[in-house]
């Protein structure tokens, strides 16, 4: 008896994330012996939900696998609960039923196995016709069911059975008026433990009050499954923040408390840390006040275990550790593989492809594109020497203006190299658990960039092109925040490069995915605070409709909209989604969630307005990729500015306030153009450009090389005159002439993403680019964007394709 009564505490194996491998779950057994937990809950996936195959027995190689795995959980101290989900097709009236589900727990039985789970959650309330014939109830089905599993087993110390209405929110109509869980209270045999989440699912807070009335309507305590770290409902958000919201004194109430943790496994390291601290807590209350659990104490003991494991030379999978140094040979877990299929992160448990694990091993032979950082850096610094040699790793073949190119020497300001095997600093480590912290609150980090953002977006009036008079003092308020942002920017991308040029390429293999999303979402905050200042337009210019733009954006955040009692799934996305629902054209998700690229890099990248000092090196690498084109004769253009003035030209002379650059560690590689209405830029073009480009390279007979006079009269092709009916609903345009291709191909959607929020902040309603027939590449490229073909050969004189999207 006193068994029965040992109080449960442990962990829960991801129910909809990838299975974990063996040599991950030895260690989680390791870590759960020295934090003090006992319990850990097993679901094999194959009999969850989507394919249920609880009707089949284990071949012998599969019952090998469980039975290894039962006993290296028992050989750790810890309690192995095997869980089954018959409820989605089982019929509760057959015998036919009834006996497999018996013959599949008694094979598991047989393997070592002595604790049980039984679990109807998220299970439509219908029955069939044979069920209602001879059940009064779907809870009296479900009971009766249990109750004979139960009997058949021998009445194991623990059996859990998981009800149909397994939170407050559930019940109809309230937890204690609910004819569900009378029945289940009343009928379902005194030993078997009923689990239950809380109010909520994912509960912020237990109080003892609402356990209190659920143990009584049960007429038994509950054992809590604590979803306070699951993240499988949302792809773009973890939970590294302290077990936290449930106090020790809670114990008293429950029979036990099972975490449901991060579907990576590395990201599981805190929240099991710190409920071994809660547990300790819970069970030495009374002998010593300073016992008492404190989460921020609890927090920064993880922190500090936590920074001798990340700096590990540990492998992908988790195959060695510092404790018994095994090899590594795991090839099965990644958050988010290269999806270019997948038209959205945000998703519910799906089946997802595997990564390749390679590129991530750091003792893996260069087979991808992508070579070793440390190998591939010291290449890129003579790229000033090499004229011929282009950024793009992945060459697809030379196409006129369209991929930047080596050729430079000057590195980008504030931005260092960042290679090698770098190791992750505790103020990095405290910076991601800030910013991936818990589903009802964010960390401090992610706390002051999003007020700072907020107020940032408010008051961009202060630093507008056309604002009327601002004192310095509002001035300098709007600048200090302004710098903050930036900061911090500057620090997640920091972040992503030391996770990706780490040696521990465990960590890599599950934080990556995320910490590149919010890299991603950080560039265009960065580039777009950067551009507010002093290019923004008022209420008061006529194009000028920031106002009403950023009041598309909305005026809550998504921490406004979760709340006490709504859901974490509310407002998917974390700190990234909200940080993209402050800009512009955050409603557009398709602009921020991709896929990963397949091979990880850890360069640099930095993307800002452009500066006036920037058209020589933009000039120069746009030159040289047209000489490489042309087969390397420097003798094929004549004067060295033709190339820039035909691409660059007209948008830096006319309407620099739309053009961004990317650079990285050794300077601008690339570069995205665009105007914001193409009537008024054609227009400025005739009278005032296209006249100073005739001045520039006169005509004189026979003198003027060919070349130049080709690019001449593509030159004023350029300018031709789009249909009134395109214009009317895309004012604007993109000149992608210099957009990079690279290995992260989300750097240049990134890029793109940057212009597309200026110019929907200065009240642009639709944008549109015009691309060569051929030129596939880009045609998926922007399709995936959403941009959709407008006109095909209508647009102008010689043929292309004008994709456009509106904002």
């Amino acid at each position: 008896m006193e068994e029965k009564k040992q109080f449960l505490c442990g962990v829960v194996e991801g129910f909809y994330g990838r299975p974990w491998t063996m040599d991950q779950r030895k260690v989680l057994f390791q870590w759960m012996q020295s934090w003090g937990l006992n319990t850990y809950l097993y679901g094999p996936k194959d009999d969850l939900k989507h394919r249920l195959l609880w009707r089949e027995v284990y071949s012998q190689e599969e019952e090998g696998q469980l039975r290894t795995l039962i006993k290296e959980a028992q050989s750790r101290g810890q309690r192995f609960v095997y869980a089954l989900s018959p409820g989605q097709d089982i019929v509760f009236s057959s015998s036919c039923d009834l006996t497999l589900l018996k013959r599949k727990l008694r094979q598991v039985s047989d393997l070592g196995c002595e604790a049980f789970a039984i679990l109807f959650d998220d299970i439509d309330h219908s029955m069939c016709q044979a069920d209602r014939e001879n059940f009064s109830s779907f809870a009296h089905a479900q009971v009766t069911v249990t109750n004979d599993i139960y009997r058949f087993l021998g009445e194991p110390p623990v059996f859990l059975f998981c009800p149909t209405e397994y939170c407050g929110s559930l019940c109809s109509p309230s937890v204690s008026k609910s004819p569900y869980l009378q029945t289940i209270g009343e009928d379902l045999l005194p030993d078997i433990t009923v689990i239950w989440t809380g109010s909520k699912v994912i509960s912020r807070k237990l109080s003892v009050d609402c356990l209190a009335e659920v143990e009584s309507v049960l007429q038994r305590p509950p054992l809590i499954w604590d979803n306070l770290h699951a993240n499988d409902y949302d792809s773009r958000r973890l939970f590294l923040g302290p077990f936290k919201g449930r106090e020790p004194q809670l114990r008293s109430h429950l029979r036990g408390l099972l975490l449901n943790p991060n579907c990576e496994f590395e990201a599981n390291y805190i929240p099991l840390h710190s409920l071994g601290s809660w547990f300790r807590a819970g069970k030495e209350e009374g002998k010593d006040e300073e016992c008492e659990y404190c989460p921020d104490k609890a927090l920064s003991a993880a922190l500090h275990d936590w920074m001798e494991e990340l700096n590990q030379p540990l492998q992908a999978g988790r195959q060695s550790t510092r404790a018994d140094q095994r090899a590594s040979v795991s090839t099965t877990r990644c958050k988010t593989p290269d999806r270019s299929d997948c038209p959205s992160a945000l998703r519910g448990p799906p089946a997802v492809a595997k990564l390749p694990v390679f590129p991530l091993i750091s003792s893996s032979p260069p087979s991808s594109p992508v070579k070793g950082e440390t190998e591939g850096r010291e290449g890129e610094r003579k790229r000033p020497n090499q004229p011929n040699q282009s950024i793009n790793h992945q060459t697809q073949g030379p196409r006129p203006y369209a991929a930047s190119c080596g050729g430079r020497g000057q590195k980008g300001q504030s931005w260092g190299l960042c290679g090698g095997k770098d190791l992750l600093s505790e103020s990095q480590v405290q910076l991601l658990v800030g910013l991936y912290y818990l589903p009802h609150e964010h960390g401090t980090s992610a706390q002051k960039l999003l007020q700072d953002l907020t107020w940032l977006k408010g008051n961009c009036h202060l630093v507008s092109a056309n604002s009327k008079k601002t004192t310095p003092q509002k001035m300098d308020e709007w600048r200090g925040r302004s710098s903050r942002v930036l900061s911090l920017c500057e620090d997640i991308a920091q972040l992503h490069c030391s996770v990706v040029g780490g040696a521990n390429r465990a960590v890599l293999y599950d934080l990556y995915p995320y910490v590149w999303d919010l890299r991603n979402t950080a560039l265009v905050a960065k580039a777009f605070i950067c551009w507010l200042d002093g290019r923004v337009l008022s209420e008061s210019s006529p194009q000028g409709t920031w106002r009403d733009c950023f009041h598309l954006c909305g005026k809550t955040t998504g921490a406004d909209l979760l709340g006490v009692e709504s859901e974490p799934w509310a407002f998917k996305g974390g700190v990234s989604g909200e940080v993209q629902m402050l800009l512009p054209i955050g409603s557009n998700n398709e602009l921020f969630t991709h896929p990963p690229p397949l091979f990880p890099t850890s360069r640099l990248y930095n993307i800002r307005p452009y500066h006036s000092k920037d058209k020589l090196e933009m000039y120069r690498m746009v030159r040289q990729l047209h000489l490489r084109n042309q087969g390397g004769q420097e003798s094929s253009v004549a004067h060295p500015d033709i190339v820039g003035d035909r691409c660059f030209g007209p948008c830096l002379s006319l309407c620099p306030e739309y053009c961004f650059i990317l650079e990285d560690e050794l300077g601008v590689c690339g570069c995205v153009l665009g105007i914001l209405d193409v009537r008024s830029f054609a227009k400025r073009c005739q009278a005032s450009w296209m006249p100073a480009m005739r001045d520039k390279y006169p005509h004189k007979g026979g003198n003027t090389h060919p070349s130049t006079q080709e690019l001449i009269k593509l030159m004023e092709e350029d300018q031709g005159e789009y249909p009134d009916s395109l214009l009317y609903h895309f004012p604007s345009q993109l000149r992608l002439d210099a957009l990079p291709e690279l290995v992260d191909v989300s750097v240049s959607r990134t890029l793109l993403t940057a212009v597309l929020t200026a110019l929907k902040a200065n009240g642009s309603q639709g944008v549109f680019c015009e691309v060569q027939p051929t030129d596939r590449q880009r045609l998926e490229f922007l399709t995936k964007l959403g941009f959709l073909e407008i006109l095909r050969g209508e647009a102008r004189s010689r043929e292309g394709v004008v994709l456009g999207r509106l904002l």
